[in-house]
């Protein structure tokens, strides 16, 4: 028996409450964010949704593009010109329906970055900050090759595809990690709480280094990217799985 076509708002309403997007309060809306085609076959999932991503997705014959990044941030300049008319006009021309989830991708218990993320790292998953849930702690594999600063930054490395920058003694023993992915290097103090031995996360600013050195905590800044490519792969195959329509992840490459 043919499985019948989901519509838009069927996959929208399935995605808001696996996601329970109203239980944040966020920096852009969440869930779709450009209407397009009524009925979707085709989804393409990719970390933001840029002009190449765009352009990829219309090559992929998309009817709907899924992204943690997407538009309509709090501080942006609220009209449709430059950058964001070009993004559009190009989503608009092909019918394209953009869904984007934010924070509630990053926290999902299953499909979320983090989770993702440490699947990737092989982390022993042991729980979440009481003061900020968004960051996770736990231990890295048993592999003896990870027991050092310096081993853990190769297989980083290895697995990410990308050299992270590392803040830190490399023959500092790692026994415990604390970990939250994209630009969350803010929460250095709450991974030096927890007592971790390192913190990671997808970016690092100039202060970051003062922190990690005077908290007595090693950083390792793995990249925004890289380090939020997991979590909507996931989210993308499990729409395939419910709804029986094909996926594709788009990766734009990107070095930060």
């Amino acid at each position: 028996m043919k499985t019948k076509t989901p519509t838009s708002e069927t996959i929208e309403s399935y995605l808001n409450d696996l996601l329970r997007i109203s239980h944040f309060k966020d920096y852009c809306p969440n869930g779709l964010q450009v209407q397009g085609k009524t009925h979707i076959k085709t989804i393409v999932s990719g970390v933001t949704a840029s002009i190449a991503f765009i352009e990829k997705a219309i090559e992929l014959k998309a009817d709907a593009i899924l992204v943690h990044h997407g538009w309509f941030w709090k501080n942006d300049d609220a009209r449709i010109v430059r950058q964001l008319h070009a993004r559009l006009k190009l989503l608009m021309q092909h019918d394209i329906n953009l869904y984007a989830y934010h924070l509630p991708l990053d926290q999902h218990p299953v499909f979320g970055n983090n989770v993702q993320l440490a699947r990737v790292l092989g982390f022993e998953i042991q729980g979440q900050s009481k003061e900020n849930d968004l960051v996770w702690y736990g231990k890295p594999s048993q592999g003896s090759q990870k027991k050092t600063l310096q081993a853990l930054t190769a297989h980083i490395e290895k697995k990410l595809h990308r050299a992270p920058l590392v803040i830190g003694n490399e023959q500092q023993s790692i026994k415990k990690v604390a970990w939250c992915t994209g630009g969350a290097q803010g929460y250095i103090d709450i991974a030096a709480k927890l007592g971790a031995d390192v913190y990671i996360s997808g970016e690092i600013s100039e202060q970051t280094t003062h922190a990690a050195r005077e908290l007595g905590i090693a950083y390792i800044s793995a990249g925004h990217h890289a380090t939020e490519s997991y979590g909507v792969q996931a989210l993308g195959a499990q729409v395939s799985k419910v709804f029986g329509i094909r996926h594709i992840h788009a990766d734009i490459p990107n070095p930060v």
